[in-house]
């Protein structure tokens, strides 16, 4: 994971928006209360993902790993009246948790919250998608792309979380675990289709903004 120093990061927390609640709470309740917190997306990347929204203004958004709810939260907060935000994850152990927080965050309503594989459940939801967040499983971020991108509107926007994958990106191939090469192939994917414009921020673990082109646009 990508950290500045200890100070500067302070700094710029202090020159971010604060949580507020209930995500502060949440966010304290995930790191003492459940299996590897460091999936929680955190105040930063949170107030990111937040901004992004509010600047898509989007009618409908797809999110591919739930967790605990922090960003899925975050997101919503962008959605238009009316919006829907699908939220998809494999772990229903974790669902009431997610779910009692959408409550307090005044959201519930927006979201509907769908458990199973991903990759099963994305080719029968209908409709289009103006944003779309990945954070599921690495090894399945390429077949999650090639699931989506047919589904987000031209100018519609991707969102993908930990792409440098704590630099491991960077190991010789030789070294690596099926997560990495997961990473490694969607990075490579996306950097290569002339469909999309990207940019990939050094923000926490890597997060990687996709911009499907208009039609006109593509050569």
């Amino acid at each position: 994971m990508l950290k500045p120093d200890p100070s500067l990061e302070k700094y710029i927390l202090d020159h971010t928006d604060p949580e507020g609640e209930p995500l502060e709470e949440l966010n304290r309740f995930t790191h003492v209360n459940i299996l590897n917190p460091n999936m929680l997306s955190g105040h930063l990347q949170g107030k990111i993902l937040e901004m992004i929204s509010r600047m898509v203004r989007p009618t409908r958004i797809l999110e591919i790993g739930t967790y605990t709810g922090y960003s899925a939260i975050c997101l919503a907060k962008g959605l238009q009246e009316a919006g829907e935000l699908i939220t998809i994850d494999l772990n229903d152990e974790l669902s009431e948790i997610s779910q009692s927080y959408f409550i307090q965050a005044g959201v519930a309503h927006m979201i509907r919250p769908l458990n199973g594989d991903a990759l099963k459940l994305i080719p029968e939801i209908q409709g289009t998608f103006d944003l779309v967040f990945i954070d599921g499983e690495k090894t399945e971020y390429v077949d999650y792309y090639q699931a989506v991108i047919e589904k987000v509107r031209p100018g519609g926007y991707i969102l993908a979380d930990n792409v440098l994958w704590s630099g491991k990106i960077l190991d010789p191939e030789s070294e690596m675990d099926e997560s990495t090469k997961g990473i490694l192939a969607f990075n490579d994917l996306v950097a290569n289709d002339p469909r999309v414009l990207n940019v990939l921020l050094p923000v926490r673990d890597g997060l990687m903004i996709i911009q499907k082109r208009e039609e006109e646009d593509i050569e």
